[in-house]
């Protein structure tokens, strides 16, 4: 029996608010979480006539600073790690108190770094072999595996934009959005002071790792949206 077009509103209308409510917050933490670095891009963009003044201009400050050099070089090693470590702690701690949902959330994750952000992003570096800053050279050596022609995209940037936005849009915190932000914007950052990365291989990062956050965060919701169910709870 067909239900009157009122009751069908009635039904649908909600679910519908639902994910139009959910839709906006998770692009809310995703712009939060992703404004510090584009922010950065943006002020470098208009400071320098382009990314080769950039990074020379980089590379003279951290030879005459080798304090914030070292600072930059901590951050640069230790931020993914950091991450990971934080990661396999909520794991564990997941398992050992049997929340499932805080299980399903890791695991995603997990799969989405290694696909995305370990295998695709370096399979898309030995593929296009742009050399990086370091290499003083603007010939690409295409389907290398020499590491001074793997610049883009930068690694370190889509894993550290993977673990933070997956992190951002799980809590939905936004000033715990915005200060993963900061660590993305650190990184990145830290790899284009280090003459590791240009701005653009630093971007190119921030777009990977953003579509890794997407699906670990995506997939290990879909169990836990009330919504998933919602047509069977009729039948």
């Amino acid at each position: 029996m067909l239900l009157p077009v009122p009751a069908c509103l009635a039904m649908t209308c909600p679910m519908n608010y639902r994910h139009g409510m959910r839709a906006t917050a998770m692009a809310g933490h995703f712009l939060l979480a992703s404004l510090p670095l584009l922010g950065l891009l943006t002020l470098l963009a208009l400071l320098f006539s382009g990314e080769a003044d950039l990074l020379w201009a980089f590379r003279l400050h951290k030879d005459a600073h080798p304090l914030l050099r070292e600072t930059m070089h901590i951050v640069s090693d230790w931020g993914n790690p950091v991450f990971y470590i934080a990661f396999l702690a909520l794991l564990i701690l997941g398992r050992r108190s049997g929340n499932r949902r805080q299980v399903r959330f890791v695991v995603p994750y997990i799969v989405a770094q290694l696909l995305i952000c370990l295998l695709l992003v370096t399979l898309t570096k030995m593929a296009l072999g742009r050399p990086r800053p370091e290499a003083f050279t603007l010939l690409h050596h295409m389907l290398t595996l020499d590491p001074y022609f793997h610049s883009l995209p930068s690694g370190h940037t889509a894993e550290i934009t993977g673990s933070c936005l997956a992190l951002a849009l799980w809590f939905g915190r936004a000033r715990l959005s915005l200060l993963l932000g900061l660590g993305i914007a650190c990184m990145g950052l830290s790899r284009m002071y280090l003459f590791q990365h240009y701005p653009s291989d630093v971007l190119f990062g921030w777009m990977f790792g953003s579509v890794s956050g997407f699906a670990a965060y995506a997939f290990s919701t879909i169990k836990n949206d009330p919504d998933h169910h919602a047509p069977h709870s009729h039948g």
